[in-house]
């Protein structure tokens, strides 16, 4: 096969219509650069350390023949790792400087989007048979489990006897949420029919949230989100000046 050009690589690019993506994430990088220098933030070299070992560690790059050839794969150097790295813990940085007085209230305001359900279901398509089923399990004569293992639909499901596990709100379709986190646990709610679709639900819980480290990363990264997107959306009108000409071939 002959060798591959910048240029081809750059019109697969278009052609993939993937430009949009990639000039919004050259336009993150250039204001993430920007406001870390506003704010003078720096990178340490233990920290830059730690990060390439956790990405490392992500990536399964165990040994240094193992980076060596992921680096080939994907036409990267040393220093483009250093590089990505770099960015990555600069990032996190600044979504700390930025936002990290505001998670509490974030996470208070919206303490209902991240409490959960312990849920167990069953979809049926048979809304006379939901409620069949529905009696026999108040009556005792059938449990949940063996509902699922006869008529739920995916393999691992009936396995688990219908256990989805931990869900949120924004987890469920609105025809469900407002049921089901209306529910008063342990409790096994009458056939929910949503479109050809017949739920049978049983609520085994509800766990109220705690603000513990993950979820704290989370609302960051969150926060961020949202402000990197509206910076970039602030800054639309000159990235046909700023980009365009420098990605033209």
């Amino acid at each position: 096969m002959p060798p591959i050009s910048q240029d081809e690589i750059l019109q697969q690019v278009k052609l993939s219509c993937q430009m949009p993506a990639l000039v919004r994430a050259i336009a993150e990088r250039k204001i993430v650069s920007q406001k870390a220098q506003e704010l003078e933030l720096t990178v340490e070299t233990a920290e830059l350390q730690k990060a390439a070992d956790s990405f490392r560690l992500k990536n399964n790059l165990v040994t240094a023949q193992e980076t060596i050839d992921w680096l080939e794969c994907h036409a990267l150097s040393l220093d483009d790792l250093e590089a990505l790295v770099y960015h990555t813990v600069l990032s996190t940085k600044l979504a700390d400087r930025l936002f990290a007085d505001r998670v509490k209230p974030y996470f208070t305001e919206r303490q209902l989007d991240y409490t959960q359900i312990v849920l167990y279901e069953v979809v049926l398509s048979d809304f006379d048979l939901a409620m069949e089923l529905f009696y026999a399990l108040q009556e005792g004569e059938i449990t949940f489990a063996e509902i699922a293992q006869q008529y739920a639909q995916e393999l691992e499901m009936r396995r688990r006897g219908g256990y989805r596990g931990l869900v949120t709100r924004k987890d469920l379709k609105p025809e469900l949420s407002a049921a089901i986190f209306a529910a008063k646990p342990p409790q096994l709610l009458k056939p929910i029919a949503v479109g050809k679709q017949v739920y049978l639900v049983w609520v085994e819980a509800i766990v109220s949230p705690a603000l513990t480290e993950t979820l704290r990363s989370q609302i960051l990264t969150e926060l961020f989100s949202g402000w990197l997107k509206q910076q970039v959306k602030a800054a639309a009108p000159t990235l046909d000046s700023t980009l365009s000409p420098k990605i033209v071939p």
